[in-house]
């Protein structure tokens, strides 16, 4: 699971109270929210705030759990994908102050994205009533207020699930897919979030208490002579209990003038808030601390009760009352599901179904695929099963760092690089989750990248690797644990994948599989800087830094410029300095010279398009362009501009991925969108020939509109624009986008002019 909450909403504090009652003796109760035991960074501590995804494997009664915790800035979303891609439930943290924030939204969306089973926990409960002062009445509406906003949030992302499964029905084509989509569309208006059902916590992270209303059911069953199971139903909502008939009635059944409270607010707020007011104010009633202590048999040792601090005192009284890590691991161990359970339900989202044309398959390697698909959706844990991972993102850490002996205690030699670089400081490890299998050290696994395509062969060549793993390792928040193997359903760390992955991948035993679909990023890099070292004789190691940054970060993105600066894009300040801080003292070593934010100015045809065929005629005429003579006065340049038609536009902007391919070039596109488009590409067609029909038929759709009133200048239109397309000279910008740029007719040109045409190929 991973905890997902705004900044400074106590996912940390959380983590480490966790840690501490599960964690083996990792860490002393007493440091618990103090340590920040997952924040292992020196920037991290510095600012106190969360800037790496870390996992750590803890062991709660008979279950095991990997907690991932995730930063909350939004500079850092990128860690949050990461985070929820490898988990299958969600701590979702909201503090009963602040309320629901940017970043609230941001995590459910990512949590609704990748199918994740999400837990509700308001934290800072004991804010409303050392700093807000608010009654236990105030507490319980501010409370109600904030579960409605959050299952209001998840309420609109399931309506727009809804009408698109509905649209995609009904655009479809009749009887097809209608099995599959149609067990989407359910009437689900029940609330992602009831504290009744036991998904909702209430915590106090930094004290270190917190309960679900299942704890306090448990203790009222046997006071009130009820069930606990009606209990745990009314000890939320509009529900009133009358101490005379013992009676649990709705708030209908209430006298106007009664002053009745929701049972609520009675038997858990109301008791809470007087603990704390005996604790906390001067004349309190120090009796009814005592009275807790002895009703619920707890071991509170007497020099503790003997702080001169209430708030020490009470932090030992409340921690051992409700503690923290009870109330929450029971939660999630009730409330999420197993590995088996969430990788059958979260099948459709990591590996998509695809649809296959069977003409000229190899079906062995169908079925294969198919079959390990098959293991990852029921999770197979034996060692006959494929074995299949998948790498979120890779991360750097000090060699001195790596364990020094292995799972059966021999030496193990750390310092062979895998970049054959003995003097390297860093050593890059995958950040990875075992969806099917056993995963052994030094099992050699092919690395297959998003665009993997098992059933096209010898061309899909350049995206898949072989790699032996050097080590593995469970991760423990600062540490690693040697491991000689890891069975389905685990978090681990793998060595000996740096040279082979950039990003992430997908690891499998056997090449016949289908790549996981790729993690969804909210934000894109928007800060850009240029960087360059402050002695030109440090520009190799700033390279070298660059590639070391671009591998170790999986959000930051590294570019040269037309100008030939090295550019770095971070996705805001906090990320571009601790980027900076990074290249100076782990990954280059050299002064730098920081450019302030570059601005890209970008500029485009606006208003309504003119008629299509006078612009192409006005195309030809020699006075509407623009000149320039180049600096030396050899050369001038001629330029007309047009816009072009906003189907054609659509087209070319969502055909990087084959324009990308004919030029060789980078793709520019998201590989989601990618892997749509080319499931609509039959296999033996070439790309040159499916963009020319894509062109085609969005100019035809254009010209079906001018056809309904004028035929003749329909028909003109489409041969005007046949000549075109055979004048294309590059499409931008990078030479992907929906930009076009048109050698000039030969027969326009007057006596003496040229063309220079060099560096495209002809694509079209």
């Amino acid at each position: 699971m991973c905890i997902l909450a705004h900044v400074d909403h106590g996912k940390t504090t959380l983590a480490d109270h966790l840690i501490a009652a599960t964690g083996g003796g990792l860490l002393h109760p007493k440091l618990a929210g103090k340590l920040r035991f997952m924040d292992f960074l020196d920037e991290e501590q510095r600012r106190a705030i969360t800037m790496k995804s870390s996992s750590i494997a803890l062991h709660y009664k008979d279950y095991s759990v990997n907690l991932i915790d995730s930063p909350g800035h939004m500079d850092f979303c990128s860690e949050v994908s990461t985070a929820a891609r490898l988990s299958d439930g969600g701590l979702v943290l909201v503090d009963a102050v602040e309320g629901v924030h940017i970043q609230t939204h941001a995590v459910l969306r990512q949590a609704w994205i990748e199918k994740l089973t999400p837990c509700l926990v308001l934290n800072k409960i004991d804010r409303l009533i050392c700093e807000l002062k608010m009654s236990p009445m105030e507490a319980y509406n501010r409370l109600v207020k904030i579960v409605h906003e959050v299952n209001g949030i998840m309420s609109a992302y399931k309506s727009e699930k809804y009408l698109s499964d509905v649209d995609s029905i009904r655009v479809g084509p009749s009887g097809e897919g209608e099995g599959e989509n149609l067990e989407f569309i359910e009437d689900d208006e029940e609330d992602t979030f009831q504290p009744q059902k036991g998904n909702v916590a209430f915590a106090c992270a930094l004290d270190g208490w917190g309960f679900t209303v299942h704890e306090f059911a448990e203790f009222y069953a046997t006071k009130l002579g009820a069930s606990s199971v009606a209990l745990q139903k009314a000890l939320w909502g509009p529900r009133y209990f009358h101490p005379k008939t013992k009676m649990i009635t709705l708030k209908k059944f209430v006298d106007a003038g009664s002053r009745e409270r929701p049972m609520f607010v009675q038997f858990v707020l109301e008791p809470l808030w007087q603990v704390y007011q005996s604790a906390l104010e001067p004349d309190g009633n120090k009796g009814l601390l005592e009275k807790v202590i002895k009703s619920f048999n707890l071991n509170v040792p007497p020099r503790e009760l003997l702080n001169k601090d209430p708030k020490a005192v009470l932090q030992s009284v409340m921690s051992r009352w409700l503690p923290l890590s009870d109330a929450i691991l029971s939660m999630v161990v009730k409330c999420m599901p197993d590995p088996i359970a969430a990788q059958s339900f979260r099948i459709s989202r990591l590996i998509p179904k695809r649809e296959v044309l069977l003409d000229g398959v190899d079906t062995t390697v169908l079925a294969e695929a198919d079959h390990v698909r098959m293991s990852i959706e029921v999770c197979d844990s034996s060692p006959e099963a494929p074995c299949v991972a998948f790498v979120a993102k890779m991360f750097a850490i000090p060699m001195k760092l790596l364990p020094q002996r292995g799972s059966n205690g021999e030496i193990l030699s750390n310092f062979s690089d895998e970049y054959g670089n003995s003097e390297s400081d860093e050593c890059f490890l995958a950040f990875a989750r075992i969806f099917s299998g056993v995963l052994c050290s030094g099992q050699r696994v092919f690395v297959l990248s998003a665009l993997y395509d098992p059933l096209k062969g010898e061309s899909m060549q350049k995206h898949v690797q072989v790699a032996e793993l050097h080590s593995l390792y469970l991760m423990m928040g600062q540490g690693l644990k040697p491991v000689a193997s890891a069975k389905a359903g685990n978090v681990v760390a793998i060595r000996g994948l740096g040279q082979h992955i950039l990003k992430s991948a997908t690891l499998s035993s056997t090449r016949n599989c289908w790549p996981f679909s790729s993690m969804a990023f909210q934000v894109a890099p928007t800060l850009r800087v240029a960087i360059e070292p402050s002695d030109p004789a440090d520009t190799g190691a700033l390279m070298k830094g660059l590639r070391l940054l671009n591998r170790a970060d999986p959000f930051v993105e590294v570019t040269v410029s037309s100008r030939g600066e090295h550019v770095l894009a971070a996705a805001g300040e906090v990320h571009l300095e601790r980027c900076i801080k990074d290249l100076k003292e782990r990954f280059a070593k050299v002064s730098l010279e920081v450019s302030p934010p570059l601005v890209s100015y970008k500029e485009t045809i606006e208003g309504v398009a003119s008629d299509m065929l006078d612009n192409l005629k006005s195309s030809t005429r020699s006075s509407d362009y623009v000149e320039k003579m180049t600096p030396n006065g050899r050369c001038v340049v001629r330029v007309q501009v047009m816009k072009l038609p906003s189907a054609l536009t659509m087209v070319l902007d969502k055909s990087t991925d084959l324009l990308g391919d004919i030029i060789g070039g980078k793709l520019g596109q998201s590989t989601s969108n990618l892997e749509t488009e080319r499931s609509n590409i039959v296999q033996d067609e070439s790309p040159i020939e499916v963009l020319r029909k894509r062109i085609m038929g969005a100019v035809e759709s254009d010209i079906l509109s001018l056809s309904k009133k004028d035929k003749d200048r329909a028909e003109k239109y489409k041969l005007k624009w046949q000549k075109f397309l055979k004048r294309i000279w590059a499409l931008g910008p990078r030479q992907v986008g929906p930009n076009i740029l048109f050698t000039p007719d030969s027969k326009s040109l007057s006596s003496g002019s040229s063309v220079l045409i060099q560096g495209f190929p002809s694509c079209i």
